[in-house]
């Protein structure tokens, strides 16, 4: 007669002694106990040679463009272009008060600058320069030329006077020209009352012992000078040393010196700023640092707090420190035996492995005063946490692991090596937790657990959930799913410049300066094979609703040159002889200009008299200033002296050079110049702008995909930032799809059973997705910085979920009530707090990392403690006890 199977649940089962044996995690445990001090010994001294190794070969690819695959077909076209073209990683701003200073001291910065090859591979002036000095009336519309040459041939007498006798003298000497007009009758005392507080002004700053300073274009124009008029822009391609951790921080040191060596702040009262990708990486840098150590003391203490909440011994602390940084060090060492050098994304390494390396630490130890509680023997109780701890365990490091190693086939190589180190750090930080842990633990010999581990005053939760199971699953998942149309509006912010912050000078700087065309922020460049084919395109971009303006080689050509000239030549022959004089008067002495100054002030206040009206006003406001000049000091008359004479000077030669303008052609447009345009092999350079603000990431992404959409080829900062962030983006999800996969297949092939692996990635599925809702409800966009959050929850949580689920399976009930609850909110807290505390940081793009790491932490926790149990629900007959 057949006798049927015994029931499942009636089939002998292993005793505890006969898992203990055959156990392999549970021998290495028992191991580690018997000989602590050879099993301490080699694993330090592992330890130990990992971080002399990870000192002596640490390195960081600060090379941003290294983070991104070269296969991609925008970093190609990337690629291409900065080959063949210079690349501005510093943009120089030089502000003075008059367009006369601001020229002068950007033209001696760039001349200092060019000396240094070895430092600078290229420098350019935007709109500067000897060519644009020499042919700056040929740029203006042909009727402002008009106007601008009728203007200068008017000017004779005055030119005459001053150009014969550059000095204070002479300006007082054209000063009394212009009164003798007005009393001819030939002009009007308000029609000089500009000209008049012009001077009083510069008189008022230099009695007051302030800086002072004079515009003589803003005299001839009859205008203020624009914000444009004392601005100029260098662009500098830098040579960099990517073996540093700020590959430019020396050019930008050097540009510093130099423009302080100049005295361009002196002589000119220029102020010098520094902006661009390498000064804001470089300042971007310095605010990471800023408050670090304080809040890594911090930071260190509330863990510290938090494990002994959890631990409740110094020693067990210890040891579990003790293992997380030897896991660290090796980790380090085999990562760089790798990889050869960390990027600033893999870097993050550190900070991953002790949030996520803790957990294993905290999970054996707890489980380690559970059972020390059962079993007085300490060598027992860590042979019977080993056992009912490892097989978590390990399968959780493993599942982490799946997961890290998922992001290495995609294009994103930083966050790919980031994978590649941390899913080995996370095998190496469970290694360290079943010998070097133990191995402590047998040697510090904590003393046995007087009372039982977990939280008792949790049992009318657990109740709660055993009773309304049905509806905490269902509402839970209807909730989830209500919510899920907000998943359509999760923001990706890819714009970098939004992740820094703008108290930072570099940053405030570019900010300001993004809306100004010659900076090129935000600009999309295109490679034609030719220059006729390069104006052909930048015809047809021109004409997209989103394009403010396209520039290539033939924009440098003015147009109506012959007409320009014609006006132009016939004002330089009526003025050279005055512009140009036999004789120029030699400079005068103090007596001479205390003599000329007197002579001034006297005729104001006679020609002012009594007569009312701003001209009348100005005269003796002037007056006056120039009598207290007279009868004042010498070195203050040689302040206001040089204050008038020195831009005269300056622009009396300016004037010369304008006057005489050659036909301007592609052919002789300087080679320095042109380089920047066209190659030497024919390929010629179009640069879009964008129309609306370049900052704003609507205009931005219009933009790119209007010009895209015509030249699938273009590149440039806007294609680079725009590009980066699709790739990014899709990187993650190919990672996701990759990483869920495996570890399903991981679990499936570990539980045998498909609904227990529903059970442990449905509520990480449920995590995932509860975040990047809050995000959306929160307004807390994804960006480059906190979008590394997401392997963190992916990480952390399916560990937590494994943790649940094994236990489950071993038939345990009351699951918040337990040790394991214990460790798992231990756990979780002690994470949040390493990465919460850089919410707290003043650089935007580690605070939004912060936020969303404690969001997701909070998220995946709610989701392992609360969701899952009632998910689970209470054991099945007959269950795998394994």
């Amino acid at each position: 007669m057949m006798h049927s199977p015994l029931p499942a649940a009636n089939r002998a089962q292993p005793t505890i002694d006969e898992r203990m044996t055959k156990s392999p995690i549970v021998r290495i445990v028992g191991l580690s106990a018997r000989m602590p001090w050879l099993v301490i010994a080699l694993v330090l001294a592992l330890a130990v040679g990992s971080a002399v190794y990870a000192k002596r070969h640490f390195a960081i690819k600060t090379d941003v463009n290294e983070l991104i695959s070269h296969d991609v077909p925008w970093a190609k076209n990337a690629a291409d272009y900065m080959k063949n073209f210079p690349q501005w990683g510093i943009i120089v701003v030089v502000d003075a008060p008059t367009p006369e200073a601001t020229e002068q001291a950007a033209d001696k910065l760039a001349q200092a600058l060019k000396t240094r090859p070895e430092q600078f591979r290229a420098v350019s002036q935007p709109g500067g320069g000897e060519f644009f000095a020499k042919n700056g009336l040929l740029f203006l519309p042909r009727d402002e030329v008009a106007k601008a040459t009728e203007g200068i041939t008017r000017a004779e007498p005055l030119i005459g006077t001053l150009a014969s006798d550059p000095s204070l003298r002479g300006v007082l000497d054209a000063l009394w020209l212009a009164l003798a007009g007005v009393q001819r009758g030939e002009l009007k005392l308000d029609d000089m009352e500009r000209v008049m507080n012009a001077g009083a002004d510069t008189a008022q700053d230099v009695v007051d012992g302030r800086p002072a300073s004079f515009s003589w274009r803003a005299l001839a124009t009859g205008k203020p000078a624009a914000p444009d008029d004392v601005r100029r822009f260098l662009l500098v391609a830098p040579v960099l040393d990517f073996t540093a951790l700020q590959p430019g921080h020396a050019a930008t040191e050097a540009i510093t010196a130099i423009a302080a060596d100049l005295k361009l702040d002196r002589d000119y009262q220029a102020q010098v700023r520094l902006t661009g990708r390498i000064p804001m990486e470089d300042d971007e840098f310095g605010t990471i640092k800023h408050n670090a150590e304080l809040n890594a003391a911090l930071t260190l203490l509330a863990v510290l707090i938090i494990l002994w909440l959890a631990l409740r011994s110094f020693r067990i602390i210890f040891a579990c420190a003790v293992s997380l940084f030897a896991g660290l060090a090796i980790s380090a060492a085999a990562g760089l035996m790798v990889v050869g050098a960390f990027n600033v994304i893999s870097v993050a390494f550190f900070v991953l492995f002790v949030g996520l390396g803790v957990d294993f630490g905290i999970q054996f130890s707890v489980r380690y005063r559970a059972e020390r509680h059962d079993h007085p023997d300490l060598r027992t109780a860590l042979r019977s946490s080993a056992l009912k701890a490892g097989g978590p365990l390990a399968l959780a490091a493993i599942a982490t692991a799946v997961g890290f190693a998922s992001f290495l086939p995609t294009a994103y190589r930083g966050l790919s090596e980031l994978g590649q180190i941390a899913g080995m750090g996370m095998l190496i930080a469970f290694a360290t937790s079943i010998t070097l842990l133990p191995a402590l633990l047998a040697v510090l010999n904590p003393p046995a657990e007087l009372h039982p581990m977990g939280f008792a005053w949790l049992a009318p939760v657990d109740r709660f959930l055993e009773r309304h199971r049905i509806a905490v699953v269902a509402g839970t998942a209807a909730v989830v799913l209500l919510a899920s149309p907000l998943l359509i509006y999760l923001p990706f912010d890819f714009n970098p410049l939004h992740l820094r912050s703008d108290k930072v000078p570099s940053v405030a700087t570019y900010i300001e300066l993004a809306k100004d065309p010659r900076a090129g922020a935000n600009a999309i460049e295109i490679i034609e094979p030719s220059l006729a084919a390069a104006d052909a395109r930048a015809e047809r971009l021109a004409a997209l609703p989103q394009v403010g303006k396209t520039t290539t080689l033939s924009s440098l050509v003015p147009t109506d040159q012959d007409e320009k000239i014609k006006l132009i030549a016939a004002a330089e022959k009526e003025i050279d002889p005055s512009l140009n004089p036999e004789k120029v008067e030699p400079p005068p002495t103090d007596a001479d200009l205390v003599e000329a100054l007197t002579t001034a002030a006297g005729q104001l206040t006679k020609i002012a008299g009594t007569n009312a009206g701003p001209g009348a006003d100005a005269a003796r406001r002037l007056g006056g200033l120039l009598s207290r000049l007279a009868q004042g000091d010498g070195a203050t008359r040689a302040r206001f002296a040089a204050a008038l004479a020195e831009p005269l000077k300056y622009s009396l030669d300016q004037l010369r050079g304008e006057l005489k303008p050659e036909p301007v052609t592609v052919a002789n447009i300087p080679h320095d110049l042109a380089d920047e345009w066209v190659t030497p092999a024919g390929r010629a350079r179009i640069q879009v702008l964008p129309k609306g603000d370049p900052n704003d990431n609507e205009t931005l992404r219009s933009f790119v995909t209007a010009v895209s959409a015509i030249e699938p080829n273009a590149t440039g900062s806007a294609v680079l930032l725009y590009e980066a962030g699709h790739t990014v983006v899709h990187a993650f999800i190919q990672s996701g799809v990759f990483a869920l996969t495996a570890i399903a297949l991981l679990l499936f092939i570990t539980l045998r059973r498909l609904t227990d692996v529903l059970l442990t990635l449905v509520p990480l599925m449920v995590a995932g997705a509860v975040t990047l809702e809050l995000c959306v409800v929160l307004n807390l966009p994804l960006n480059f910085a906190n979008i590394i959050a997401l392997p963190l929850l992916l990480g952390i949580g399916v560990a937590f979920k494994v943790y649940y689920i094994m236990a489950w399976r071993t038939g345990k009930t009351a699951l918040l009530q337990s040790s394991l609850t214990r460790a798992v909110v231990f756990s979780a807290m002690t994470t949040a707090t390493a990465f919460g505390s850089l919410w707290f940081s003043s650089h935007p793009g580690t605070s939004s990392m912060g936020k969303l790491m404690a969001l997701a932490l909070v998220c995946t926790m709610a989701a392992a403690v609360l969701f899952q149990p009632a998910l689970m629900g209470p054991p099945r007959s007959g269950i795998s006890h394994q």
